[in-house]
């Protein structure tokens, strides 16, 4: 599953996934919760979050982080790991 996340509001997601015709959720975290939790975000003030990925595998656990997301190569390197 692919799950996207973002500092917008629901109605901002919404719109930009119909826009770009994202095929995954695009969730809203306007609190900045996830972002903090995951590192996207270094306070809660941040305005927008930093581009990370994170491969989670079948446990529930983090098995790899990319925290420099070219976003042309970047699909082929995580269907790599996969």
């Amino acid at each position: 599953m692919i799950l996207g996340v973002s500092f917008d509001p629901p109605e901002e997601n919404r719109a930009f996934a119909e826009k770009f015709e994202f095929p995954f959720l695009l969730l809203s975290d306007p609190d900045h919760e996830i972002g903090l939790a995951y590192h996207a975000a270094r306070d809660p003030d941040q305005a927008t979050a930093n581009r990370i990925t994170y491969l989670i595998d079948p446990e529930g656990k983090i098995a790899k982080a990319y925290a420099k997301v070219d976003v042309q190569t970047h699909p082929a390197e995580v269907l790599a790991d996969i």
